[in-house]
């Protein structure tokens, strides 16, 4: 299995004739490179964005077998009806789509913190209800953030941080559940034989409008500087391919390597002692199954070989 990038980059792309992938918020951004790159290499992509109409300007200015299907990460009845629609062999699912930093709380459709409910329990709905379709991998898009200071571990006793709510801390909470919940649902994967893989990956710092609520000046200067050694959404879309579609094991995270993983040729990449503990993340796993009322379900088996590589 592969262990190091080689400075592996999109001209490394095996073919992706004959399969399908799903990318979350793949109308902007580290998204939206992902789709172009899968789309180039002859899979076909699905857009699942929640504004339809603007992820179908997107996909009109793109070459490949494009396909944009509404999904409301932060609404579960939308994450349901995105399923239930969906037919025949899944491939790749990349939940990518995030939010960051709302400046004050804010909650979904379903009262959950937005961070936590649109990068955790939104795809934590979405990937239990698509399992039974996929034949090869999940990959998750995680952020350095979930090691930040202060917040290194879920807070089960008030996951929404209410009367506690810090935007960064909410975000690096969110950044954390993704990890733990990619490590469980490897272990589940492992333990009911199935062949599928669950992986997770981190642009490092990548330009996008992910950080859009941050208006302040300080905040401003912040991102002035960081768009020195940012790199551009195709870089930072590197480790989420990397992580879909070369051979590496279950629940491995790739990132950046170079300058702390801000940026770099992708590579498998370190996590935080709160990230790797199996006991917290069944724990989260049982409160978020009970909060989505989705459960990990019976995969499938592969009608198909895969093609990754």
């Amino acid at each position: 299995m592969a262990t190091a990038s080689n400075e592996w980059n999109l001209t490394d792309i095996p073919d992706q004739t004959g399969r399908t992938a799903i990318v979350t918020g793949g109308n902007s951004g580290v998204g939206l490179a992902t789709v172009e790159a899968l789309a180039a290499a002859g899979a076909h992509v699905v857009l699942a964005v929640r504004d339809v109409k603007r992820g179908e300007a997107v996909a009109a200015t793109m070459r490949g077998s494009l396909e944009v299907r509404r999904l409301d990460l932060a609404d579960l009845a939308s994450v349901r009806e995105f399923a239930a629609a969906w037919t025949g062999d899944l491939d790749l699912l990349i939940n990518n789509a995030g939010v960051m930093n709302p400046p004050k709380p804010t909650m979904t459709k379903d009262g959950f913190e937005m961070q936590l409910g649109i990068n955790h329990l939104g795809h934590f709905a979405l990937t239990n209800l698509l399992l039974p379709r996929l034949i090869d991998r999940v990959v998750t898009v995680s952020s350095s953030a979930h090691k930040t200071p202060g917040s290194p571990r879920i807070n089960f006793n008030n996951l929404n941080l209410t009367g506690e709510y810090v935007p960064m801390k909410a975000y690096s909470q969110s950044k954390l559940a993704n990890l733990l919940f990619t490590l469980e649902l490897q272990r589940r994967l492992a333990a009911a034989r199935s062949p599928l893989r669950a992986l997770a990956a981190h642009p490092g710092l990548a330009k996008s409008n992910l950080n859009k609520y941050d208006k302040r000046a300080h905040k401003r200067l912040v991102r002035w500087a960081g768009s020195l050694i940012s790199q551009d959404p195709g870089a930072g879309a590197l480790p989420t391919l990397y992580a879909a579609l070369q051979d590496l094991p279950g629940a491995s995270y790739v990132g950046p390597d170079a300058f702390g993983e801000l940026r770099g040729a992708p590579t498998l990449v370190g996590r935080s002692a709160a990230a790797s503990d199996p006991v917290s993340a069944r724990r989260l796993w049982a409160l978020s199954e009970e909060l989505t009322a989705t459960t990990f379900p019976e995969p499938a088996v592969p009608a198909r070989t895969c093609t990754s590589q």
